[in-house]
């Protein structure tokens, strides 16, 4: 357990007692910093929203959750029992009456405490989807004791009373807004804990040598005590600096998966770019014509191929030209580029006027021959060993779309675990930034003080990401971005 064998052993007993004593002073302070920070969260006010995207449509659902939501809904609920009578998972079916009025039949699910998306007493309300019944219910339901929802409360209350963390949480606004297979995907990922479980692991092995580490200052009267073991921290902060690190280099896909692959289509002008960012949207995005410098701006567009985003990004044709306009278009096209993660280089059969290797390119360039029909008829069909052959024209393009979805899955699948959260990465960065430090702190036979002070920083940073460390600010700039209703 100790550095050096020659040092003097601390007592078992008396380890086991201070170790006791300082894990229940830290459960302590720390149970006193989240209700400093959260206590006005803890209103169970029993609050109502539409839980159903806004319109008219065949069913809506309204959404009760907080203390008293059943007694609330049972002055409104008319059935074979009261719902307050009901089983936990059950539901039950009735009328929405008010003073003699029926507003609608409704089917009511019963969800008690701690057993709910909330851990609260909830009622979900399922009516029929005109927008009068919908408004009329919810008018009903605050007049009758509840209060209108605010954006994302029904999850902010679900975190705060311990459903999930706040990775998970974001990964319910993350998978409501999936556009594609591979976003919903990657956000049920977050959601069932991947980068909960990956930091939490590292973060228990971070706070047992801390805990160490602090009971050496305890005792520093007694230099020759050393608890935490230097060369078992130095082996485990190379491992966690080389797991934090594999995360931020995740990022770029995960956030890639998010938002959409970046997809440059880049070339020489007039070798059918615009024509193939038509081909490939299926519908006349781009001005196409037989002049030069027609394109003189890049368009963006996003396609999903097989349940994958890509965002594309149509360039201005690459060439020496006197004209500003153009110019502009050219320099904005190297600038996409450099952002693509991947770059579609169109080339005609006697192109050579543009080459992608004259740019400092570090991502998968996929070079395209186009005009795939005059090729053929000319008896050139050895030059597919040039690149992709298609015909954009003619919206012979499956072979690149093809290409497209395989380099996109091999690159998800560099990573079990993938960061696609602007504030994770951030949190993570400064996290691998204290570990570092550590491992030189560590080089350098730094004191205990000093090497607490930046395990500290690395414990915060990764408490941060799961929401284990946070203030109502951050909650509040969270969850302001969901739909209200969730």
């Amino acid at each position: 357990m100790f550095a050096n064998r020659s040092k003097r052993l601390f007592p078992l007993k008396r380890l086991q007692k201070y170790c006791f004593f300082f894990r229940y002073a830290n459960f302590f302070l720390y149970i006193c910093f989240f209700f400093r920070n959260f206590a006005p969260d803890f209103a169970m006010e029993p609050i109502c929203a539409i839980s159903t995207a806004y319109g008219t449509g065949g069913i809506a659902v309204i959404r009760v959750s907080g203390e008293g939501s059943l007694s609330i809904v049972d002055t409104l609920f008319v059935g074979r029992s009261p719902l307050c009578e009901a089983k936990a998972n059950s539901v039950r079916y009735g009328q929405i009456v008010r003073d003699g009025e029926v507003l609608d039949d409704v089917l009511c699910s019963v969800f008690r405490a701690p057993h709910s998306f909330t851990g609260e007493e909830t009622v979900e309300i399922a009516c029929h989807g005109s927008l009068y019944i919908q408004q009329t219910l919810l008018q009903w339901l605050i007049d009758a004791g509840c209060r209108a929802a605010e954006p994302g409360e029904f999850t902010r209350r679900a975190f705060l009373n311990g459903k999930m963390d706040l990775t998970q949480a974001e990964a319910v606004a993350d998978l409501i807004a999936a556009q594609s297979k591979a976003e919903k995907d990657l956000a049920l990922s977050q959601l069932r804990g991947s980068v909960s479980n990956e930091l939490a692991g590292l973060r228990e092995r971070l706070l047992h040598f801390t805990s160490l580490i602090e009971l050496e200052l305890d005792f520093a009267d007694h230099e020759e005590l050393e608890f935490a073991d230097r060369t078992e921290l130095t082996n485990l902060s190379v491992e966690i600096e080389h797991k934090l690190q594999a995360l931020m280099d995740s990022f770029r896909t995960g956030n890639a998966i998010r938002n959409g692959i970046p997809v440059a289509i880049v070339g020489a002008p007039n070798v059918g770019k615009s024509t193939l960012l038509n081909a490939l949207l299926g519908e006349q995005r781009a001005i196409v014509s037989d002049i030069q410098g027609t394109t003189r701006d890049t368009i963006e567009d996003t396609l999903i191929i097989d349940g994958i985003l890509f965002r594309l990004i149509d360039t201005a044709g690459m060439r020496d030209t006197d004209d500003t306009l153009e110019n502009m278009g050219i320099e904005r096209s190297r600038k996409a580029i450099e952002r693509a993660q991947i770059v579609v280089h169109v080339r005609d059969n006697d192109d050579l006027r543009f080459k992608i290797e004259d740019f400092n390119f570090s991502g998968i360039i996929i070079k395209v021959l186009n005009k795939a029909d005059l090729l053929k008829s000319e008896g050139v069909k050895e030059l597919t060993n040039e690149g992709i052959l298609i015909s954009a024209k003619n919206n012979d393009i499956e072979p690149l779309k093809q290409e497209l979805v395989r380099i996109a899955r091999a690159s998800m699948q560099t990573s079990a675990v993938m960061l696609s959260n602007a504030r994770h990465y951030e949190a993570v960065s400064r996290a691998h930034d204290a570990i570092v430090r550590v491992q030189q702190g560590l080089k350098d036979g730094l004191s205990g003080e000093l090497l607490s002070m930046d395990l500290q920083d690395c414990l915060n940073a990764l408490g941060e990401v799961t929401g284990q460390i946070t203030n109502a600010e951050v909650l509040a700039n969270i969850f302001s971005k969901f739909c209200i209703g969730k």
